[in-house]
């Protein structure tokens, strides 16, 4: 059962993943205001229905992974602020990866914060023009550039306060997606987060050489199949991702009442999907080689 909920997730995600470029401020669950949450210990939710964001607390100041829309700003700063948090406590601004849907809104957020930005290499000129050059998306996703203070690299980590994140690069849906792990207590125990970047290959993309059209960038298959052995070494416990639609967000928070914040523990789960999208990958590298 949990397999047909995870399937059905993916078509509503890859039909969201569509509007991306063109109105992604017009989707409902986008921007769509939920109340925000506890994850773990020091790990909060501070996003949309379905655009997450996830605020990380600490004695030194906060960290805030994914800015969403220029329009999510405001629901940002409600949510972190009514948890009982400062909006300009948030000291380190991260991101999943530079799609208008993720990181639209940083320009706004360092205004107000005075964060360092610090984004993936292979998504810094993407941050850095406003989405212009984005291999699929320039042109149709223009936002406010933002100035990266610091560029990351695959397997290096961001600390502040004791809280350590390490940014995987897992490229493919953008050149710098990143998937971030961190250890979270949660009730004294010790869990291993994970906050997926993306594993989809959007309409359009295109992942094979032909005669009328290039990849949609040298390499891009190589670099999809590398995520997916990122993703399955990484030790799982809190599955989290950059859409609640990865990890069935809304569905859990329903179970929230009776099971607290132990609904957030889904390593069955990670498992699941992260297999789930391999082979959706593969079915369509398969179609596009064969086409």
């Amino acid at each position: 059962m949990k397999i047909f909920r995870t399937l059905a997730a993916a078509v509503v995600l890859l039909t969201l993943c569509a509007a991306t470029a063109a109105k992604a401020d017009d989707n409902p669950a986008w921007t769509t205001p939920i109340a925000p949450f506890k994850i773990a210990d020091n790990l909060y939710y501070v996003g949309s229905q379905d655009l997450a964001s996830y605020l990380i607390v600490t004695p030194k100041g906060d960290i805030l992974i994914n800015s969403s829309l220029e329009a999510s700003v405001p629901l940002i700063r409600h949510s972190v602020e009514q948890l009982g948090f400062k909006f300009t406590d948030i000291k380190i601004l991260l991101i999943s990866h530079a799609h208008s849907d993720h990181d639209a809104g940083s320009a706004a957020i360092l205004k107000q914060t005075g964060a360092q930005y610090m984004v993936m290499d292979g998504d810094v000129p993407v941050v850095e023009d406003g989405g212009r050059s984005d291999f699929a998306y320039g042109g149709k996703q223009d936002y406010p550039p933002a100035k990266v203070s610091r560029i990351l690299h695959d397997g290096e980590t961001v600390s502040l306060g004791g809280a350590v994140l390490t940014a995987h690069k897992t490229p493919g849906h953008t050149r710098g997606c990143t998937t971030w792990t961190m250890v979270a207590k949660d009730h004294g125990a010790n869990r291993n987060v994970v906050i997926v970047g993306s594993w989809n290959v959007n309409p359009g993309f295109r992942l094979v050489d032909t005669k009328a059209k290039p990849a949609s960038y040298p390499g891009i298959a190589a670099d999809y199949a590398h995520t997916f052995d990122v993703l399955r070494g990484l030790p799982c416990d809190i599955f989290l991702g950059a859409h609640g639609v990865y990890f069935n967000m809304l569905e859990k928070l329903k179970r929230v009442p009776a099971e607290g914040t132990a609904v957030w523990v889904d390593p069955a789960g990670y498992k699941a999907a992260v297999a789930e999208r391999q082979q959706a990958f593969e079915a369509e590298l398969a179609k596009q080689k064969a086409g």
